[in-house]
């Protein structure tokens, strides 16, 4: 340890002996070094508008990073550490301090002929070409440094002619029976006259044609059998495209396939076990004594049968079902090969399975980051169940533990340590993959995606020091699934959850009698409630550069127990078990828009709006479903609760006012622009607004009720700026707001009415990204 540390001393010291050293003495005559791009122009002809998706591709192959890059490829840092230590420590051995240094820091540099600007130009060229826009002239020029000529920037300039359209389009002739099929999907082809040629659109339709056919029994069939014969002759500007299917395509390609014997050979986790075997109508399943699987879940989820045409869909479906099932480790299919099937017409198929090892334990330790800016180790010990029943059904307990602190300054009490907290819970859960009968019915289309259905059971302590200790106690039913590949539902036909104080500070007690709002919130009761969840992801966990995700939720809670013990005869506060329970609505949408315009250059916008109303056996909804603004993943420029509602502010000597700024009305909306600086080393500039209100008058907290007069000066504003070091398996993020406009009275006019710069201030310490 003490060594590293002194070859790292050492390290540092050599570095600022190299500042203002030479980055090309080790360079041979031949060589210059590459110092980023000076220029990238991209110059349309008048009235050409260049495709986005192309704009994209050329400005991707030219932006070659150079030494330490700034902001690639344009910028550079001052200090190129790398290139120093390279040039002038260069180690004569593999041992000793020189040669450690030089391993750790030293780069090599990067050269104008490592670039190859000649055969970038050539690459765009042919990206032009292949988007329909022949012609094109790209060129470049080295910008050599004026002090130093082994240094050279490079200028690119494209200049681009009007694209070819498609004029004419030729599909296949319907003269046998896998033309005649072709022929009666053509139209929904997406090759149309005056479209812009593009190879990737020839791709496209090959690709849609060969699925179509892979999916009526024609599994031997490839994109690459279809050509296209494009004549750009006849017409200025035009291309006149006719579609072939290429010559020797094997004869097991052009005709289509039913399926044969269905066999599944399932696999024990560790080998071993008597050799048995099951014939079902539409499958044989050999297998090793003893096995754990209800004789149900092949026939349900393999959707291979014997006489029908075979399909690609069929197969990935198969696969898909067992997969998710959690109990396989690999799943395969296989079916006959090419070369055996001589005059078959139909297709055997044998599906490989091996079963996963069921039990499990983990011990898991982590670093949370909640949206109430605590962030702190923790450590979870779990024990899985992934196959309990012999159906997929998977039985997980855990038992957790946690302590946190909160980030940012300016805490009520000065110190944000004395927010300081503890939990422990123990959490149980069991989960089938699949809809299990009961409050949702089956519906044929969540067959096609995964769907869960989930049970729930927990407790939970927690211990806010200066203030209380809660237990609370929850249990659940829930439905996961989707409909599409964008839409998800989440259904929770019933919850549970009952809190209790265990005991209170004087502070706390003190805080309540002044607050009788926030003192009903925070009784002990019963909270039932029933919720939807719809979430719509045009991505699906697919790399875009465009991603559009909304979610909408909407709960509600005690009205069926309220009918229950209306009909029993209670009237006034009803109550179960000796304690209340609540009764309240709640809803919320929430909008996030993803664009890329460079590659790791994300813009990211997101609007969040939520409303609650507390009614019948409830005058205010509980503390846990209020709403609160402010902190790490909301307004970064002020910490957790130390915004609204509306324009309130808690009195300056109430240490305990954080309890009083929650609401059941929240507005936000957050701007983040994020972009690579080194590495894994990320950067943000983001805007913060929003508030929180109260839907109905509290005397206590004067000015928090939402009135459209003072809706705009109640929007509380803020900017930052951000880093992000990804590390793989989680983003640890550091984002430091500044305040431009508070909602509450600060003594000072106009709109910028922070105290100060200092005063405006907030840094938060966060593990990923806010949204």
């Amino acid at each position: 340890m003490k060594k590293s540390i002194a070859y790292l001393l050492a390290a540092l010291l050599s570095t600022a002996i190299l500042i203002g050293c030479s980055t090309t003495k080790r360079l041979a005559d031949d060589e210059v070094l590459y110092t980023g791009v000076k220029k990238m122009e991209i110059i349309p002809d008048s009235g050409v508008k260049i495709a986005d998706n192309v704009k994209s591709e050329i400005k991707s192959t030219l932006s070659v990073a150079p030494n330490n890059p700034l902001f690639s490829p344009y910028v550079r840092t001052p200090f190129p550490i790398g290139l120093w230590v390279w040039n002038y420590l260069e180690p004569k051995s593999d041992k000793g301090l020189k040669h450690w240094i030089y391993e750790k820091l030293a780069k090599e540099p990067v050269l104008v002929s490592n670039v190859q600007p000649e055969l970038r130009m050539s690459v765009i060229k042919d990206i032009l070409g292949n988007n329909g826009y022949f012609g094109a002239d790209a060129n470049y020029e080295l910008i050599y440094n004026k002090r130093n000529p082994k240094k050279a920037r490079i200028s690119y300039k494209i200049e681009v002619p009007p694209a070819y359209t498609l004029d004419t389009v030729e599909l296949l002739a319907p003269t046998s029976p896998i033309t005649r099929f072709i022929d009666s999907i053509n139209s929904a082809t997406i090759l149309q006259r005056g479209d812009r040629y593009c190879l990737d659109s020839l791709s496209a339709e090959r690709n849609r044609i060969t699925n179509a056919l892979r999916n009526n029994g024609y599994f031997y069939f490839r994109p690459e059998y279809i050509e296209y014969l494009a004549d750009t002759t006849l017409s200025p500007g035009k291309v006149a495209l006719r579609m072939t299917l290429k010559k020797g395509i094997p004869a097991q390609a052009l005709k289509p396939y039913y399926v044969g014997r269905v066999n599944v050979q399932l696999n024990g986790a560790t080998g071993g076990g008597t050799p048995d075997t099951i014939r079902y109508p539409h499958m044989t399943v050999a297998y090793h004594k003893p096995v754990h699987l209800k004789r149900w879940i092949l026939p349900r989820n393999i959707t291979f049968r014997p006489g029908t045409l075979y399909t690609l869909d069929t197969q990935n479906t198969t696969q898909s079902n067992l997969g998710r099932l959690g109990i396989f480790r690999t799943v395969s299919v296989e079916v006959t090969p090419l070369d055996s099937l001589v005059q078959k017409d139909s297709l055997d198929v044998t599906i490989q399975a091996t079963f996963d090892v069921p039990l499990e334990a983990t011990i898991e330790a982590n670093v949370s980051s909640k949206s109430n800016s605590y962030i702190g180790p923790g450590l979870i010990f779990g024990i899985n169940h992934n196959n309990l029943f012999g159906g997929g059904e998977k039985l997980s307990v855990k038992l957790n533990g946690s302590y946190e602190w909160q980030t940012g300054g300016g805490s009520q009490h000065g110190k944000a340590s004395l927010f300081n907290s503890y939990e422990f819970g123990l959490n149980s859960s069991l989960s089938y993959p699949r809809i299990v009968p009961g409050f949702l019915p089956q519906m044929p289309r969540t067959r096609r995606y995964p769907a869960f259905t989930r049970f729930q059971l927990g407790a939970n302590l927690m211990n806010r020091p200066h203030y209380f200790r809660m237990v609370s106690f929850n249990g659940s039913m829930s439905y996961e699934y989707r409909t599409s590949l964008r839409a998800g539902h989440s259904v929770t036909p019933f919850k549970l959850v009952y809190t209790k104080l265990l005991n209170t500070t004087e502070s706390f007690d003190k805080t309540m009698e002044e607050n009788p709002a926030i003192a009903l919130s925070f009784r002990d009761q019963f909270i039932p409630s029933s919720s939807y969840t719809y979430t719509y992801d045009t991505s699906y966990g697919r790399e875009v550069d465009n991603r559009f995700v909304w979610q909408l939720m909407g709960m509600s809670a005690g009205n069926i127990l309220s009918g229950i013990t209306s009909l029993l005869g209670q009237h006034g506060e009803k109550r179960i078990f000796g304690s209340s329970f609540s009764q309240f609505v709640k809803g919320s949408a929430e909008m996030v828009y993803y664009h890329r315009f460079r590659p790791d250059h994300w813009l990211v916008g997101r609007v969040f709006v939520g409303a609650e109303h507390a009614y019948g056996n409830s005058k205010e909804v509980p503390y846990s479903e209020q709403f609160y603004i402010g902190g790490a993943n909301s307004i970064r420029a002020f910490t957790i609760r130390s915004l609204g509602p509306g324009s309130y502010l808690p009195p300056q000597d109430d240490v305990d006012g954080y309890f009083d700024q929650t609401g059941t009305f929240k507005l936000e909306a957050n701007l983040e622009y994020r972009f690579p600086i080194w590495g894994d080393l990320h950067g943000a500039a983001f805007v913060d607004a929003g508030n929180i209100w109260l839907l109905k008058r509290d005397p206590n907290r004067p000015g928090g009720e939402l009135d459209g007069r003072t809706f705009f000066k109640d929007i509380a504003l803020g900017t930052g700026v951000g880093l992000r070091y990804d590390i793989g398996m989680l983003v640890l993020r550091g984002d430091l707001g500044i305040g431009i406009h508070a909602p509450y009275d600060t003594g000072r006019k106009g709109y910028y009415n922070m105290t100060s710069f200092k005063n405006s201030l907030a840094f938060h310490l966060a593990i990923g990204y806010p949204f």
